[in-house]
């Protein structure tokens, strides 16, 4: 062969790992769900921080979860963390701030479903359901648009000796009613079989489009939805290094 022909295989060879390679690349990463401990964990208490906001980042741009100390609910929305404190208003942390649970994907819109009428949340969900391709895989899910009402909780930052997650919630937990307004759910939907590590079925966390408030959603009304899904074929996690978690009952 000439030598001009072993250039232009040499020359095509480059371009596709310039191109080609990086694509499929980020599309695997997009397709991965990464969390920080374990639901089980946080019910029973364990609160410690076990990976920092940094950390976390490098994992996702989308997602879900809370702070060290359980302080308040926390929103991942185009790789910025925001965090809605007990009295419903959001602030910004910094990078060093630790989680003791949360989940996160990059997410890229895998397709668009389009619901129709006014719902309650029971009935998107199973208007969702009925529309995703199987129930045995995660899917992040995406819901943007104007809300006619919105029912969304945080909780105060807690204190050793840390109390079981339901108790904190039925306590403590503030309520907040949302109404007409504008903003993001972003959330994720999980098989059953995940149900020992997270949360099974659908776990939404609600930012509105100021960036002022929002909240763990636990209710709502839907008028049109848009929702946005992405299938997440590999879900990774990392557990803490700390005694509460090593010493924690989590059969």
């Amino acid at each position: 062969m000439k030598p001009k022909y072993y250039l232009w295989i040499f020359t095509s060879l480059i371009v596709l790992v310039i191109t080609v390679l990086p694509a499929y690349s980020q599309l695997k990463r997009s397709q991965v769900g990464f969390q920080v401990s374990t639901l089980g964990a946080l019910n029973v208490g364990v609160y410690e921080g076990a990976a920092t906001l940094a950390e976390l980042k490098q994992h996702g741009d989308f997602g879900l979860g809370t702070f060290a100390g359980l302080d308040g609910e926390m929103i991942v929305l185009n790789g910025k963390v925001y965090q809605v404190k007990a009295n419903g208003t959001t602030a910004s942390p910094n990078d060093e701030i630790k989680t003791p649970f949360s989940v996160v994907t990059s997410f890229r819109k895998e397709r668009s479903l389009r619901l129709t009428g006014q719902m309650t949340y029971q009935q998107l969900q199973q208007q969702i359901n009925q529309q995703l391709a199987t129930d045995n895989l995660p899917y992040a899910v995406q819901i943007q648009g104007t809300f006619p009402l919105l029912k969304v909780r945080s909780v105060p930052k807690q204190t050793p000796p840390y109390r079981p997650l339901s108790e904190v919630v039925s306590q403590q937990q503030s309520v907040f009613e949302l109404r007409h307004v504008k903003g993001t759910l972003v959330g994720f939907r999980l098989p059953k079989f995940l149900e020992n590590v997270n949360v099974a079925g659908y776990h939404f966390h609600f930012i509105t489009s100021d960036r002022k408030t929002g909240g763990h959603l636990l209710d709502g009304e839907f008028l049109n939805p848009t929702v946005d899904v992405e299938t997440l074929r590999d879900w990774q996690m990392t557990l803490p290094n700390n005694p509460s978690f090593e010493q924690a009952s989590l059969e």
